[in-house]
């Protein structure tokens, strides 16, 4: 029990991070089929009820060789790519459809208690491939345009948008179409903050078969090359994709693993593979080149009173105590570590973000950095004195405390004029 408390209390940034915030997610026909498919739909419900705006995308794949076997139709590829002709295409859609209905049925029984309204429709249009190396692809296509409009209307009335693998023309045609080519299409139209990628696997591995954590698209070549046109090579693919299109990150987690989602979007270490653009910010330790840029950034905030004044001198001395997030060379926040002397914890001091940048969760990401740092320090209690910013860190699991819990000298230079509020959290 005491394991679940300290879980759901160390989601709570990440709640209040993801709220409003619209994922794309794509889940394959094989995921479809799994028996952990009914714990994805509870997952996806449960985002719904924190607010995230969702658009799932599903795949068909197994489900259409299903029903090419069954009328002893031979499926046909070119470059690994199907060709889909009348006969295919009748499976085609006898599959989408049959999975529309079910996926919309499994998001009617999860219920908690609200009502949860699924919309689809004709919101992606298509075109044809056509012909590829003398090839005539028919009716396989690839994404045209996405109704970016439309489908930001249903996600603001709060509904969860359902898309197939199906695209359609301006003159009528059904073209058939690769999920991922759905789902990253989407993803870059809506300025996605999450691409959702389900897999078989964990995750993307190395050669040595360890998970990757995490994964510059730069970086990916190699991969996608020993992964060829396998389901996780098309994930990481999508991924690339999508992160190149302006979408800041995709994640690649596993359908087989039940909560596998939930662990990647509410934990600090994650389940799966992410997939982030190229960082043009970093968040790095302080040097004494460093004061001029502090300097600029703290002097608003002493001047209104938030922070306690700090003079270069100071600042000087106390450099290495301070991380930085420096975005183009320009410092837009910072926080500082102080070790308690005799004691294991420690004062989080100076958390201060440039007010321009205050909406992209840079605040949450330098705390998070700031708390691993104390970890392997040793450190299992963060203590912080605040005067106007205590609702900001009690919405981050900190709770109030006292002059009393600080340690003995710490406690001592308590400035009872300032009247700060004490606050702390266990690591």
């Amino acid at each position: 029990m005491l394991d679940y408390v300290n879980w759901f209390r160390h989601s709570t940034p990440y709640i209040n991070q993801h709220r409003d915030c619209t994922f794309v997610l794509m889940l394959p026909g094989e995921g479809l089929a799994h028996p952990n498919f009914s714990n994805i739909v509870h997952d996806i419900m449960l985002l719904n009820s924190l607010d995230v705006r969702l658009v799932l995308v599903h795949g068909s794949r197994p489900q259409i060789e299903e029903r090419l076997s069954a009328r002893g139709i031979n499926s046909r590829y070119h470059n690994d790519l199907r060709i889909t002709d009348m006969d295919t295409l009748a499976c085609v859609t006898d599959a989408v459809g049959a999975l529309r209905i079910a996926i919309e049925a499994q998001l009617c029984t999860q219920q908690q208690g609200a009502r949860l309204r699924v919309t689809s429709g004709n919101l992606v249009t298509a075109k044809p491939i056509g012909v590829v190396d003398g090839v005539d692809f028919h009716h396989t296509g690839e994404v045209r345009r996405v109704d970016r409009k439309a489908i930001s209307r249903h996600l603001d009335e709060h509904d969860i948008v359902l898309l197939s693998s199906l695209g359609y023309s301006p003159t009528g045609e059904v073209f058939n179409l690769a999920s991922e080519d759905v789902a990253t299409s989407v993803a870059a139209a809506l300025g996605a903050d999450k691409l959702i990628l389900f897999g078989e696997d964990t995750g993307i591995r190395d050669e040595q078969g360890e998970l990757l954590r995490e994964l510059k698209p730069t970086r990916a070549a190699p991969l996608l090359g020993k992964l060829g046109n396998s389901l996780p090579g098309n994930l990481l693919r999508a991924a690339c994709k999508a992160c190149n299109a302006g979408v800041r990150r995709s994640h690649i987690v596993s359908f087989a693993d039940d909560g596998a989602m939930l662990n990647e979007l509410f934990t600090r270490d994650g389940s799966g593979t992410l997939v982030a653009q190229e960082a043009f910010e970093q968040i790095r330790s302080a040097t004494i080149d460093d004061v001029g840029g502090l300097l600029d950034l703290l002097r608003p905030l002493e001047e209104a009173g938030i922070l306690v004044r700090r003079s270069r001198e100071v600042l000087e001395t106390e450099i290495s105590q301070f991380t930085l997030v420096e975005r183009d060379g320009t410092i837009i926040g910072c926080a500082a570590l102080y070790p308690l002397e005799g004691s294991t914890s420690a004062e989080l001091a100076c958390v201060a973000i440039d007010p321009n940048y205050r909406q992209g969760g840079r605040g949450d990401q330098l705390l998070q950095h700031i708390e691993s740092q104390a970890r392997s320090l040793k450190i299992d209690t963060l203590f912080v004195l605040t005067t106007r910013t205590a609702h900001w860190f009690r919405e981050r699991g900190f709770v109030p405390s006292s002059v009393e819990r600080l340690p003995a000298k710490r406690a001592e230079l308590y400035n009872y004029q300032r009247n700060s509020k004490v606050f702390e959290k266990a690591l």
